[in-house]
């Protein structure tokens, strides 16, 4: 009953937005985006194919709102503004006479109705995998609330391939609908008949590339335009990026969820000749379900696991490293920071809690033809350890690391 109180007033404030900035989505051709993971790097690519069309095209993400040559930071840990926020967006995009926008939309702005009043052209779902429980509760109730943008949409863009798709299809019944999907000849876009080369170094974001392509054909765009985009894409920040590369490679990704570890740890075990250096950590006062899962995520790949802080707010950070540990698979053995002095051939996951002094550990212990790969932080320039953020970069604490191991 609370939920709905607070649903009906945001879903008010929408409404008071919407009109408070002149309706200025109804001139605007938006596709919007959302799913567990992926849905930063679709969004991007949808826009730089438009842009690379020479289409006028706003956007709006995780990464900030990005509006002719100028980009807003829309906030801490937001992918998806506050109703007055987002419409203020929507209409400087508008007077910036764009012809489309790019929204990327989480499950609780949907469930919020955080967009009402923007009618969407295209929808486009990349997955639903587990997250958020602590809010949506069940994963039927996370569903519905994803499935509450392609509901919106006079098209809708789905993944095939996802677990979520058989109830997500359920759901759209008698709407129009495309898939995509990465083997399966059945989809409407697959890599058997879609004639665009992608780039082996994103191998592991091949569905998110289907989809956007999915999204751009529909929008009419030739395979031409769209190749020469997808030659010059280079993803977000915080995605997969080497930040050190030398004796050894340092790398910063977004990976929060059980499903995105388990995709972006083996492409990078693939290419690594020494051991694979996994940090990470879970938030705070969020889905505590997914820990035991992020934990058996990373010791699939990972050789050495070091357990850090991850904006655990009120939370003690030994608990949820605690829960983590829960997951990680057999063959394992645990140990304090300082026990490191033989490595070779073990698998150990050690807790530091202190963020930086983790990253530190894993750059000292890193040896030629290591990978460090600090995960669950990404683009975000902000830690919150319980009393409000701090500032934090994962890619300026990899530098600091290295310069005193180097120094």
């Amino acid at each position: 009953m609370l939920r709905k109180i607070k649903n009906f007033i945001h879903a008010w404030k929408a409404d008071m937005a919407h009109l408070f900035y002149g309706r200025s989505a109804r001139k605007l051709f938006v596709i919007g985006v959302t799913g567990t993971d992926g849905k930063t790097t679709t969004a991007s690519l949808i826009y730089h194919i438009l842009n690379s069309s020479g289409e006028k095209v706003s956007m709006i993400t995780t990464l900030g709102a990005k509006i002719g040559e100028s980009t807003y930071d829309t906030g801490f840990h937001t992918t998806t503004p506050s109703s007055f926020t987002l419409q203020k967006f929507i209409k400087k995009a508008a007077d910036y006479r764009s012809r489309y926008l790019v929204l990327e939309l989480t499950s609780h702005a949907l469930d919020q109705d955080r967009a009402k009043g923007v009618n969407f052209k295209i929808g486009v779902l990349t997955n639903i995998t587990h997250e958020h429980l602590d809010y949506h509760k069940t994963y039927g109730r996370y569903v519905q609330a994803k499935t509450k943008l392609l509901k919106l949409s006079e098209t809708s863009i789905i993944n095939l391939d996802d677990e979520s798709y058989n109830l997500v299809s359920k759901e759209l019944k008698g709407r129009k609908v495309l898939t995509y999907s990465i083997d399966k000849k059945t989809a409407d876009f697959n890599t058997h008949n879609v004639k665009i080369n992608l780039p082996e170094p994103y191998d592991f974001n091949t569905q998110n590339f289907l989809a956007a392509i999915a999204a751009a054909k529909t929008m009419g765009i030739d395979d031409r335009s769209i190749q020469r985009a997808i030659s010059t894409f280079v993803l977000p920040e915080g995605r997969l990026d080497v930040v050190y590369d030398n004796e050894f490679k340092a790398i910063v990704d977004f990976a929060h969820t059980p499903n995105s570890i388990n995709k972006v740890l083996p492409v990078i075990k693939k290419d690594t000749k020494g051991r694979l250096i996994h940090v990470f950590g879970s938030a705070g006062e969020r889905d505590r379900s997914k820990r035991s899962l992020m934990g058996e995520a990373s010791s699939r790949s990972a050789d050495i696991i070091i357990l850090a802080a991850e904006d655990p707010r009120s939370e003690k950070i030994e608990n949820i490293n605690s829960q983590i540990r829960q997951g990680i698979r057999s063959g394992f053995s645990f140990a304090e920071s300082d026990l490191y002095q033989d490595l070779d051939g073990k698998k150990i996951c050690f807790e530091i809690p202190d963020r930086q002094k983790a990253i530190g550990f894993a750059v000292n212990i890193a040896k030629k033809g290591d990978a460090i790969v600090v995960t669950g932080k990404g683009h975000e320039k902000s830690m919150n350890l319980g009393h409000g953020e701090i500032p934090w970069s994962d890619h300026e604490a990899i530098a600091a690391a290295i310069k005193k191991k180097n120094s």
